[in-house]
C-alpha cells in the first residue's frame, strides 16, 4: 500500500482522505491536523450551549458530485420543528428524502437572506430594483446610479484592478456605495490595489443586468434551474442542523472507520525535499517532533508556510521571497448572546421571535470597524441554546494578526463589539447576556503584493511530482467549501489514475464563468 500524508483537516483535507479511501483502498491514508479541531475555518465553535458558524458556510454547490458528496452523509431534511412552530404548521412537512436514522444528522433547507445596512437603512444583497431601495436611496441618488450605469456599459474600464470591474458591472455610483468600503474593509487595501482576480472567483457573473434578468425572470414565472442561477441571487441552501462543523466531524469519522489516520495537534514543521519530491515532514505533536514519511503528500496549508518549511532540496531565494510576500486577512467574531436586537423586521417573512430574517447583514457604513453581521438563530436555531427567547449574532472583523485589534485582549475586542452596534442602533448594551471572542488567522488569501507572481509559485510547486496543493490555503485561491472540495476530489483522482498532471487541480474555480460554484 502506498502510503499518503494530507496536512490539514479542513474541508479539502477530510474530502481527500475520504475520497482515496473509498471503494476500498490501497492508500494509507494519514491527516495530519495542526489544532484540536475539525474543519478549518468551516467548524463550529460551541460556547455554552451556543454554536458559532466561522465564517457563515451555506451548503450549495452548481457541481452535482458535491451536492450528493453532502447528501451521502447527511440526508436533507424538507422542514423541521422551528420551521412549522413559526409558520403555524400542525404537523411538519415530509423530509426531501427518507427519514434519516439519526434525526440529529441532517441537512436543513433554509432561506438565503443577506442584506446590507448602509445609512441605517436595510438594501438587498445582491442590490435590487424594488420600490423600497429606490425609497431607501432616494429618488436624486437613484437617478445618479442608473445613469452612472449607463456610462459603464458604454465605456468599459480595463479591468487591471477590482475597483475597475466592480464599475463595469454596478456603475461608479453603486460602486461607492455598496462595494467600496467594505472591499476596503475586508483586505485592508483600496480596491484599487487589489487584483481582479478576486473578483472573478468571488462576483463572476453577478451584475445589475444579471440582477434584473433573474428579476424578469422570476416575474414571468421561468423557473431556472439552480444550475443557471448566478451564486449570489440563490434562495435557498442546505445547512446541517448543527452547523457545518457537524458535518466535517462526521466526514472525518467516516475517514477513521474506512482505515485513515486523522492526528490532532500535529503541526507541520519541516518538509524535507529530494530529487523533485517530498521526502517527509516533520511535525510538532504532544509528544515531541515527530518525522513522518509518505510516497504522496496533499497539502491544504498555507502555501506560504509550505514553501518557508521546505529544507534540502528545497525552493530557490525567488521562489522563497514570493511566498514570504504573500499576503492574507485574519478574521475576528465576536459572539454576542442577547435579548433582542433592535431592528424590526419588516420583510413579511415569518421568523421565530419576529427577529429579522438575514443570515448575514453586511456592514457598509464607513463609521465602524465591523464588517458583517451573523444571525445564527436564522441559520439554524438548533446554533442557539435558547432561540426562543434569546438571539446569538457573530460580529465579524477583518484585520491582521499582529496589529491593535488583534492583539486587544477579550475584554477590549468585546466592548469595542458591543460599542459600534450602539453606535449603529442595533442593540441596547444593557440585552447583552454573554459574549465570546474567536481568532483566525490566514482566513482570507490575499490578491496584491507578490501574488502577481503565483503563477512562477505554482510551476515550482508542480515540479514535485508527490505533492498536491488543495483547498483554499493550499492554492492560495478564495475558494468556496465546494471548489476547495473540488480540488480535492480532482486531487485523489489523479493520485489513482497515476497522473502527475495538477493542472485541473489548479483550475477549479479560475474561470469567469465557471460552472461548479459556490457553498460560501
Amino acid at each position: 500500500m502506498k502510503n499518503v500524508v494530507i496536512i490539514g483537516a479542513g474541508p479539502a483535507g477530510i474530502t481527500a482522505a475520504a475520497e482515496l479511501l473509498k471503494d476500498g483502498s490501497e492508500y494509507n491514508v494519514t491527516v495530519l491536523e495542526e489544532s484540536d479541531e475539525i474543519g478549518g475555518i468551516s467548524r463550529t465553535v460551541r460556547y455554552s450551549g451556543n454554536r458559532m458558524d466561522i465564517g457563515g458556510h451555506r451548503f450549495f454547490s452548481k457541481s452535482d458530485e458535491v451536492m450528493n458528496w453532502w447528501s451521502s452523509l447527511m440526508p436533507v431534511q424538507g422542514a423541521d420543528a422551528y420551521d412549522d412552530k413559526v409558520l403555524g404548521r400542525e404537523k411538519p412537512l415530509e423530509a426531501d428524502g427518507p427519514d434519516p436514522e439519526n434525526e440529529d444528522v441532517v441537512m436543513l433547507v433554509r432561506d438565503r437572506v443577506s442584506r446590507i445596512y448602509y445609512n441605517k437603512h436595510f438594501f438587498d444583497y445582491p442590490i435590487s430594483m424594488k420600490p423600497e431601495t429606490i425609497k431607501n436611496m432616494g429618488f436624486a441618488t437613484t437617478v445618479r446610479a442608473g445613469f452612472s450605469y449607463l456610462k459603464s456599459c458604454i465605456f468599459k474600464k480595463p479591468e487591471t484592478n477590482l475597483e475597475n470591474f466592480y464599475i463595469n458591472r454596478f456603475g461608479k455610483v453603486l460602486y461607492s456605495m455598496f462595494f467600496e468600503g467594505y472591499t476596503e474593509k475586508l483586505w485592508g487595501r483600496h480596491p484599487s490595489e487589489i487584483s481582479a482576480d478576486w473578483g472573478a472567483q468571488r462576483v463572476k457573473g453577478l451584475s445589475v443586468r444579471a440582477i434584473i434578468k433573474d428579476m424578469l425572470a422570476k416575474v414571468l414565472g421561468r423557473n431556472k434551474d439552480s444550475k443557471e442561477v448566478e451564486t449570489s441571487l440563490i434562495e435557498q441552501f442546505w445547512y446541517p442542523k448543527y452547523g457545518p462543523g457537524q458535518l466535517w466531524e462526521l466526514a472525518a469519522q467516516k475517514v477513521r472507520e474506512g482505515g485513515g489516520t486523522v492526528l490532532m495537534n500535529h503541526k507541520v514543521k519541516r518538509v524535507v525535499c529530494g530529487e523533485g519530491k517530498i521526502e517527509a515532514v516533520y511535525c510538532d505533536t504532544p509528544d515531541g517532533e515527530k518525522k513522518i514519511e509518505a510516497d504522496i503528500f496533499i497539502s491544504s496549508m498555507p502555501v506560504k508556510d509550505l514553501i518557508n518549511d521546505m529544507e534540502g532540496d528545497g525552493p530557490c531565494e525567488k521562489i522563497r521571497k514570493i511566498a514570504e510576500g504573500l499576503p492574507y486577512r485574519d478574521f475576528v467574531t465576536v459572539g454576542l448572546l442577547v435579548n433582542r436586537l433592535n431592528l424590526k423586521n419588516h420583510t413579511g417573512k415569518k421568523t421565530l421571535g419576529n427577529i429579522v430574517p438575514d443570515c448575514w447583514i453586511y456592514v457598509q457604513d464607513k463609521g465602524v470597524k465591523l464588517g458583517r453581521i451573523q444571525i445564527f438563530n436564522n441559520w439554524s436555531p438548533y446554533m442557539v441554546k435558547d432561540p426562543e427567547n434569546t438571539v446569538w449574532i457573530g460580529l465579524e472583523y477583518f484585520c491582521a494578526e499582529g496589529d491593535s485589534f488583534w492583539n486587544m485582549t477579550d475584554e477590549e475586542c468585546i466592548a469595542f463589539a458591543i460599542g459600534e452596534l450602539e453606535k449603529m442602533g442595533v442593540i441596547d448594551s444593557r440585552e447583552v447576556l454573554d459574549s465570546h471572542r474567536e481568532r483566525v488567522k490566514k482566513a482570507y488569501p490575499a490578491y496584491f503584493d507578490t501574488y502577481k507572481h503565483f503563477d512562477r509559485m505554482i510551476s515550482y510547486l508542480n515540479t514535485f511530482d508527490n505533492l498536491y496543493c488543495i483547498g483554499r490555503n493550499g492554492q492560495h485561491r478564495y475558494n468556496n467549501m465546494d471548489h476547495s472540495m473540488l480540488t480535492a476530489i480532482y486531487a485523489a483522482r489523479s493520485i489513482k489514475a497515476g497522473n502527475s498532471d495538477k493542472t485541473p487541480i489548479w483550475n477549479v474555480n479560475t474561470e469567469k464563468e465557471y460552472h461548479e460554484q459556490k457553498s460560501e
